[in-house]
């Protein structure tokens, strides 16, 4: 099975700000639902409840510590290994960490791609994607997508895969 980071992050590795994305991408939302739809999300407790419910057409797997929760319509894992292991078992072929950042730490060394949305800004976040060695990765794919009307900054989506050793 595949472990995908999917993360769209500033110049400055920025992901969040007050619990929420500091953005308005709507080719960003696209891609990921496109990436996702029909497969196993993970996600942090604070992440899903900013998200706020399961998203259609995916089965979410909530990474907590409280034993108690158990959000309507998903999973629940003590830990990310727990949860990739939870997908695994339900046979996936390719799961997707979304955050937050702990989450996306505790990931990020066992991930076998990241599909990266750079935000061609620097905004005034406070919760930021991990430091990682780029060259550590292989990008496979890029493409530019220009601000508009429905996009309020410029971003380039990037495809890495994990260099084999």
């Amino acid at each position: 099975m595949i472990i995908s980071l999917l993360v769209a992050m500033d110049e400055r590795r920025g992901i969040g700000k007050d619990g929420k994305l500091p953005w308005r991408l709507s080719s960003d939302l696209k891609r990921f639902r496109e990436l996702t739809m029909g497969h196993h999300i993970i996600v942090g407790r604070k992440t899903f409840e900013s998200i706020g419910k399961p998203l259609p057409g995916r089965r979410m797997i909530v990474v907590t510590r409280n034993p108690d929760l158990r959000p309507e319509g998903c999973q629940v894992a003590a830990s990310v290994e727990a949860a990739i292991e939870t997908a695994r078992i339900n046979g996936e072929n390719e799961a997707f960490v979304i955050g937050g950042a702990d989450i996306y730490a505790q990931a990020l060394e066992i991930a076998d791609r990241v599909y990266l949305t750079e935000v061609h800004a620097e905004i005034d976040a406070d919760t930021f994607f991990p430091e990682f060695d780029r060259s550590a990765w292989t990008e496979k794919e890029c493409s530019y997508q220009p601000a508009d009307e429905k996009n309020q900054h410029a971003c380039t989506f990037r495809v890495l895969e994990r260099n084999l050793t």
